[in-house]
């Protein structure tokens, strides 16, 4: 039902016919639309659902509207048209090779045929000389988020009407729109269970379970590797406060209840590590976080659980490398938290929350990256830059290979990504011949003050480079991995050719 009609865009009806196209199709490559349009009308996942009121409610007011025996909510496909909602209609589908609608998608406009029988298009059409009998036809778009027409919003009549007036179309357009609004709120329901689920799977596998703790009433709620860390019986043993207390090594319940009683009393960070009787896999050590998620109403504690049980067996043997393990997990699991929650003010919708959290999650992957190819204590400059090189392919470096400590490593991956992520979007690598160029410098020995150098400059990007009116998240985690973590300072200037970025550090590292 959404084949182009013979001729081009916008060409009138044949001579005596009497439908009109009301507006001008754009222009471009009718393929690589069409393309667009059928992906597009898969993400909706409307296609052959069950009826919904939401949908029949419209087209029932639609036909009342008009005083038109039928009005559909028909979605096109590459072989059919395909009726969501059917008011007056008995049949669930036709081919799309004899539809009206088929014109109306690939036009991506109105159609309104007032007399079929004198359009030559459409005199010989099966739906015209067979049920239904259509003498009239009045369909508008149904166009998605991007643009793309997925199907119409149609009124059809069995006798010859009037050309619609402006106020008609527009009504007839304004329910279309709100047939839209309806898919859209189930497209981004879907989607936004996609990324739960993506993210449910990601704590799956990752061995790390999420909890959700209600002081008011003692009822916690659990997600993620829960069976893994607690036992297969966590949905029956685990769902209050009292059945977690009992799972606790009977040496560690006093000092974890009073760490978590002070933390419901003063509203401040949880954080603990503690011994758990596992049903199938005997005792095992628990490390948690969590902080508070405050809403209207509630105050919620939620947080993650991992099993550290490994780290502390190895403790007797590896003392000095177990504590060096134990401050970067620690230090690591603070930088998420606030990742994590300051992400969540910042964020547009979860979308864009799921692609910032996952972006800095990369960055601190590709510190972690380094840290693991080492000694856990410290990493190379050159390494870290080659995975930030990987992650971003049009930024190069340049510069001595210097020993960074866990916490220095752990900014300067965070510093690059966030410079990175915003040339992506904004800056030198919005095109294909934007680059970015990476250079820095450390003072020699004796020089007062000795300072470690760096210069970022991005050039050849598309968009004009302008300065921001707002203070980001993005920036702020810029101006605290540079002047609270690494204890320097940063200067940036929106150049015509890009921004440039210049960093000064206390020259402290010393060369690979």
């Amino acid at each position: 039902m959404a084949e182009r009609p013979g001729g081009q865009i916008g060409e009138k009806p044949p001579t005596g016919a009497e439908g009109q196209v009301l507006a001008d199709a754009g222009e471009g490559d009718a393929t690589q639309r069409e393309r667009l349009r059928l992906d597009t009308l898969r993400e909706y996942r409307l296609m052959d659902t069950p009826p919904e009121q939401a949908f029949d409610r419209v087209t029932k007011l639609v036909a009342d509207l008009f005083d038109a025996p039928i009005a559909l909510v028909s979605l096109v496909d590459d072989c059919r048209q395909w009726f969501k909602s059917a008011y007056g209609l008995d049949v669930a589908e036709t081919s799309r090779d004899i539809s009206f609608c088929q014109y109306v998608v690939a036009d991506e406009q109105p159609l309104i045929v007032t007399d079929v029988l004198g359009d030559a298009r459409f005199r010989d059409n099966p739906l015209v000389t067979g049920d239904p009998f259509i003498r009239f036809y009045a369909g508008v778009p149904l166009r998605a988020y991007n643009g793309a027409v997925l199907g119409t919003l149609c009124v059809i009549d069995r006798k010859e009407r009037a050309m619609l007036g402006p106020t008609d179309l527009t009504r007839l357009e304004d329910f279309a729109a709100i047939v839209m609004a309806e898919a859209d709120l189930r497209r981004t329901a879907a989607e936004r269970d996609d990324a739960r689920h993506m993210l449910e799977r990601a704590l799956d596998f990752s061995g790390i379970a999420t909890w959700q703790y209600d002081a008011r009433d003692g009822r916690i709620r659990w997600r993620g590797a829960v069976a893994e860390l607690w036992g297969g019986d966590y949905r029956e043993a685990l769902t209050t406060i009292d059945g977690f207390f009992e799972r606790l090594h009977a040496d560690d319940r006093e000092q974890v209840r009073a760490i978590l009683e002070e933390s419901v009393a003063s509203g401040t960070p949880y954080a603990t590590e503690y011994r758990i009787v596992h049903p199938e896999r005997g005792v095992r050590w628990v490390g948690v976080r969590g902080d508070w998620d405050v809403r209207a109403d509630e105050a919620l504690l939620t947080g993650v659980s991992i099993d550290i049980t490994e780290q502390k067996s190895r403790q007797e043997n590896a003392n000095l490398l177990m504590r060096e393990l134990h401050h970067r997990m620690r230090n690591l699991f603070a930088t998420v938290s606030a990742i994590i929650s300051l992400t969540r003010h910042s964020a547009t919708d979860v979308d864009d929350y799921v692609e910032r959290i996952s972006s800095r999650l990369d960055a601190l992957n590709r510190a972690q990256n380094v840290l693991l190819g080492a000694n856990f204590m410290t990493g190379s400059m050159h390494a870290l830059m080659r995975e930030v090189e990987a992650a971003f392919p049009r930024i190069r470096w340049t510069g001595p290979d210097l020993l960074l400590p866990e916490n220095a490593l752990v900014a300067m991956a965070l510093l690059f990504n966030e410079l990175a992520t915003n040339a992506v979007k904004h800056g030198a690598l919005t095109g294909d011949d934007g680059r970015v160029e990476v250079s820095w410098t450390q003072d020699k020995e004796g020089a007062e003050p000795r300072l470690f150098r760096l210069h970022w400059a991005e050039t050849g990007g598309i968009a004009e480079v302008v300065e921001p009116t707002r203070t980001s998240f993005g920036t702020l985690l810029i101006e605290r991995s540079v002047r609270n973590n690494l204890g320097g300072t940063i200067e940036r200037r929106w150049e015509p050719t890009g921004l440039v970025v210049d960093i000064a550090l206390p020259a402290k590292w010393r060369d690979a």
